[in-house]
């Protein structure tokens, strides 16, 4: 059975950093680009990062320069490094590969407080 499990949210003050991983399971993604997606209550759920299998790195602009998506293929992990945390990154962030997507992991909650 193919799983995301994203965990590393939780609440932090503005301006404050989270760590969020995605541990994938049931195949090997390594070859796959991968994205970290958020979603808010009422509004669909955007991509914010993606990485492709050799490392290159995408951002939606109102995270460019404070996000820092990365991975270990050996851990079949990916990673999404947020800095700088504004009030606006409020949400729920899910990973995903953009290759083949797959059923949709729990999220991890992330709240930041001004």
């Amino acid at each position: 059975q193919v799983r995301l499990v994203e965990s590393g949210g939780g609440l932090v003050q503005a301006g404050g950093s989270l760590r969020l991983s995605c541990a994938a399971s049931g195949r090997i993604f390594s070859r796959d680009v991968m994205g970290w997606y958020r979603q808010t209550p009422g509004k669909e759920r955007e991509l914010v990062a993606h990485i492709t299998p050799g490392g290159t790195t995408n951002y939606k602009d109102s995270v460019k320069g404070r996000f820092t998506i990365s991975r270990d293929n050996a851990k079949n992990t990916v990673y999404l490094q947020m800095n700088s945390l504004k009030p606006e990154d409020t949400a729920v962030y899910y990973c995903n590969s953009l290759t083949y997507r797959t059923t949709w992991g729990q999220g991890t909650e992330v709240t930041v407080s001004s």
